[in-house]
Protein backbone atom coordinates (compact mmCIF):
# COMPACT_ATOMS: atom_id res chain seq x y z
CA UNK A 1 0.00 0.00 0.00
CA UNK A 2 1.34 3.43 -0.81
CA UNK A 3 1.79 5.64 2.20
CA UNK A 4 0.15 9.02 2.20
CA UNK A 5 3.47 10.68 1.33
CA UNK A 6 4.08 8.17 -1.49
CA UNK A 7 0.62 8.85 -2.85
CA UNK A 8 1.16 12.61 -2.71
CA UNK A 9 4.59 12.26 -4.29
CA UNK A 10 3.12 10.15 -7.09
CA UNK A 11 0.33 12.65 -7.66
CA UNK A 12 2.81 15.56 -7.66
CA UNK A 13 5.04 13.87 -10.23
CA UNK A 14 2.16 13.58 -12.66
CA UNK A 15 0.39 16.87 -12.02
CA UNK A 16 -0.57 17.17 -15.70
CA UNK A 17 -2.57 13.92 -15.45
CA UNK A 18 -6.11 14.24 -14.07
CA UNK A 19 -6.18 13.53 -10.34
CA UNK A 20 -8.98 10.97 -10.61
CA UNK A 21 -6.87 8.88 -13.02
CA UNK A 22 -3.92 8.96 -10.64
CA UNK A 23 -6.11 8.09 -7.65
CA UNK A 24 -7.59 5.17 -9.62
CA UNK A 25 -4.06 3.87 -10.24
CA UNK A 26 -3.14 4.20 -6.56
CA UNK A 27 -6.36 2.41 -5.56
CA UNK A 28 -5.82 -0.29 -8.18
CA UNK A 29 -2.29 -0.94 -6.94
CA UNK A 30 -3.56 -1.31 -3.37
CA UNK A 31 -6.30 -3.71 -4.49
CA UNK A 32 -3.86 -5.77 -6.54
CA UNK A 33 -1.44 -6.12 -3.61
CA UNK A 34 -4.33 -7.12 -1.32
CA UNK A 35 -5.47 -9.69 -3.90
CA UNK A 36 -1.99 -11.18 -4.33
CA UNK A 37 -1.54 -11.43 -0.55
CA UNK A 38 -4.95 -13.12 -0.24
CA UNK A 39 -4.05 -15.65 -2.97
CA UNK A 40 -0.83 -16.50 -1.14
CA UNK A 41 -2.53 -16.79 2.25
CA UNK A 42 -5.25 -19.03 0.79
CA UNK A 43 -2.58 -21.71 0.30
CA UNK A 44 -1.95 -21.66 4.06
CA UNK A 45 1.84 -21.67 3.84
CA UNK A 46 4.17 -21.81 6.82
CA UNK A 47 7.09 -20.42 4.80
CA UNK A 48 6.88 -18.15 1.77
CA UNK A 49 9.74 -17.58 -0.61
CA UNK A 50 9.97 -14.46 -2.74
CA UNK A 51 11.74 -15.35 -5.98
CA UNK A 52 13.51 -12.30 -7.32
CA UNK A 53 12.61 -8.78 -6.28
CA UNK A 54 13.09 -7.18 -9.65
CA UNK A 55 10.25 -6.53 -12.05
CA UNK A 56 12.29 -7.34 -15.16
CA UNK A 57 14.82 -10.01 -16.06
CA UNK A 58 18.44 -8.97 -15.50
CA UNK A 59 17.45 -5.84 -13.59
CA UNK A 60 18.82 -4.80 -10.22
CA UNK A 61 16.12 -2.21 -9.46
CA UNK A 62 14.41 -3.78 -6.45
CA UNK A 63 14.40 -0.92 -3.97
CA UNK A 64 10.95 0.23 -5.13
CA UNK A 65 9.70 -3.28 -5.85
CA UNK A 66 5.94 -3.56 -5.44
CA UNK A 67 6.39 -6.95 -3.72
CA UNK A 68 7.28 -5.00 -0.57
CA UNK A 69 3.61 -4.09 -0.12
CA UNK A 70 2.62 -7.74 -0.48
CA UNK A 71 5.34 -8.77 1.97
CA UNK A 72 4.07 -6.21 4.51
CA UNK A 73 0.56 -7.66 4.35
CA UNK A 74 1.80 -11.24 4.79
CA UNK A 75 4.30 -10.45 7.53
CA UNK A 76 1.45 -8.81 9.47
CA UNK A 77 -0.08 -12.31 9.63
CA UNK A 78 3.10 -13.67 11.26
CA UNK A 79 4.12 -15.96 8.39
CA UNK A 80 7.83 -16.54 7.78
CA UNK A 81 9.14 -15.08 4.57
CA UNK A 82 12.47 -15.32 2.80
CA UNK A 83 13.92 -13.86 -0.36
CA UNK A 84 16.03 -15.27 -3.16
CA UNK A 85 17.68 -12.41 -5.00
CA UNK A 86 21.24 -12.94 -6.27
CA UNK A 87 21.64 -9.21 -7.03
CA UNK A 88 20.98 -8.27 -3.40
CA UNK A 89 24.07 -7.78 -1.25
CA UNK A 90 22.43 -8.01 2.18
CA UNK A 91 21.55 -10.64 4.77
CA UNK A 92 17.98 -9.37 5.08
CA UNK A 93 15.45 -7.58 2.92
CA UNK A 94 12.40 -5.96 4.50
CA UNK A 95 13.10 -7.95 7.71
CA UNK A 96 13.15 -11.24 5.79
CA UNK A 97 16.14 -13.54 5.48
CA UNK A 98 17.94 -13.54 2.14
CA UNK A 99 18.70 -17.13 1.10
CA UNK A 100 21.76 -17.53 -1.11
CA UNK A 101 21.46 -21.28 -1.77
CA UNK A 102 18.80 -21.65 -4.44
CA UNK A 103 18.18 -25.36 -3.81
CA UNK A 104 17.62 -24.62 -0.12
CA UNK A 105 15.24 -21.81 -1.06
CA UNK A 106 13.15 -24.14 -3.23
CA UNK A 107 13.18 -26.89 -0.62
CA UNK A 108 11.96 -24.84 2.33
CA UNK A 109 9.42 -22.60 0.55
CA UNK A 110 5.82 -23.83 0.81
CA UNK A 111 4.82 -21.14 -1.70
CA UNK A 112 7.19 -19.38 -4.08
CA UNK A 113 5.99 -15.96 -5.20
CA UNK A 114 7.31 -14.88 -8.59
CA UNK A 115 6.37 -12.37 -11.26
CA UNK A 116 7.62 -14.68 -14.02
CA UNK A 117 8.00 -18.43 -14.48
CA UNK A 118 11.65 -18.84 -15.34
CA UNK A 119 13.30 -22.14 -16.19
CA UNK A 120 15.00 -21.99 -12.80
CA UNK A 121 11.72 -22.64 -10.95
CA UNK A 122 9.86 -24.87 -13.42
CA UNK A 123 10.70 -27.96 -11.36
CA UNK A 124 8.64 -26.55 -8.45
CA UNK A 125 5.92 -24.97 -10.60
CA UNK A 126 3.15 -26.50 -8.46
CA UNK A 127 4.29 -24.30 -5.54
CA UNK A 128 4.77 -21.14 -7.62
CA UNK A 129 2.25 -18.32 -7.43
CA UNK A 130 2.67 -15.86 -10.27
CA UNK A 131 1.89 -12.24 -9.47
CA UNK A 132 1.15 -11.28 -13.07
CA UNK A 133 -2.16 -11.83 -14.76
CA UNK A 134 -1.10 -13.96 -17.73
CA UNK A 135 -4.42 -15.53 -18.66
CA UNK A 136 -5.14 -13.10 -21.48
CA UNK A 137 -3.30 -12.89 -24.78
CA UNK A 138 -3.49 -9.17 -25.54
CA UNK A 139 -1.00 -7.15 -23.51
CA UNK A 140 -1.49 -3.44 -23.14
CA UNK A 141 1.38 -1.33 -21.88
CA UNK A 142 0.41 1.37 -19.44
CA UNK A 143 1.52 4.64 -21.09
CA UNK A 144 2.01 6.30 -17.71
CA UNK A 145 4.41 3.59 -16.40
CA UNK A 146 3.89 4.87 -12.88
CA UNK A 147 4.43 2.58 -9.91
CA UNK A 148 5.76 -0.71 -11.21
CA UNK A 149 2.82 -2.94 -10.44
CA UNK A 150 0.71 -1.42 -13.23
CA UNK A 151 3.31 -1.16 -15.94
CA UNK A 152 1.68 -4.09 -17.74
CA UNK A 153 -1.81 -5.42 -17.60
CA UNK A 154 -3.54 -8.19 -19.41
CA UNK A 155 -6.83 -7.40 -21.15
CA UNK A 156 -9.23 -8.97 -23.60
CA UNK A 157 -10.42 -12.52 -23.96
CA UNK A 158 -8.39 -15.59 -24.89
CA UNK A 159 -8.79 -16.52 -28.57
Amino acid sequence: MLSMSSSLHLLANYNDVPNNIMQAIVDSNRTRKDHIADMILARKPKTIGIYRLTMKMDSDNFRQSSIQGVMKRIKAKGIEMMVYEPALDAEEFFNSRVVRNFEEFKEISDVIVANRLSNEIRDVEARVLLTRYNARKLTVLNDLNLTGILTRREVGNPP
